[in-house]
């Protein structure tokens, strides 16, 4: 899981550079998605590819900073898992973000995270003395997000304190 979740890392980086934003709705403009908000009731966003387009559909009830990290999520799907989405015919999510032994939600979930959450930035709040909390506060971002991308600091070399989050955050 760990080369999978460097190349997440990676192409979320990639991505950052091309378009020039973090910006989930810029991004997706920029990659040319078609993003459609619909009303769901329980789930948070989809991921298709219908005749070559490139589909991108959320629950238009989420808040502004759960519909970004929806939003990266999905793109991380474009990005890593176009194949796998042609072929199952798309990836509807009910359980969105339910990472347990769910590989392509991880993968999905830390291309959001490295997008959502530079290194740069949670260093300094965590080097100011920030607990995740307030990191996600700081950051108008979610608590589980923030404790994820902490943990995939420390697999990249840093050592800081594990943090509990939900694998099913955004469930």
């Amino acid at each position: 899981m760990l080369i999978r979740a460097e190349e997440a890392i990676q192409k979320a980086n990639r991505i950052v550079r091309q378009c020039g934003t973090r910006n989930a709705d810029r991004i997706a403009r920029e990659l040319g998605l078609i993003v459609m908000s619909r009303d769901f009731s329980r789930q948070k966003g989809a991921y298709m590819v219908i005749e070559r387009n490139r589909y991108i559909f959320i629950n238009k009830h989420l808040d502004p900073v759960m519909h970004d990290i929806v939003l990266l999520h999905e793109i991380g799907h474009d990005r890593l898992h176009r194949k796998d989405a042609i072929r199952a015919g798309g990836l509807q999510e009910f359980n969105i973000f339910d990472m347990r032994d769910k590989r392509m939600e991880y993968e999905a979930n830390m291309f959001a995270a490295q997008i959502a959450l530079p290194d740069e930035e949670i260093l300094e709040y965590i080097y100011g003395g920030y607990d995740v909390g307030q990191i996600a506060r700081a950051m108008s971002s979610d608590i589980n997000l923030v404790a994820l991308k902490v943990s995939e600091l420390n697999t990249r070399g840093y050592r800081f304190r594990e943090q509990e989050h939900r694998s099913d955050f955004l469930k």
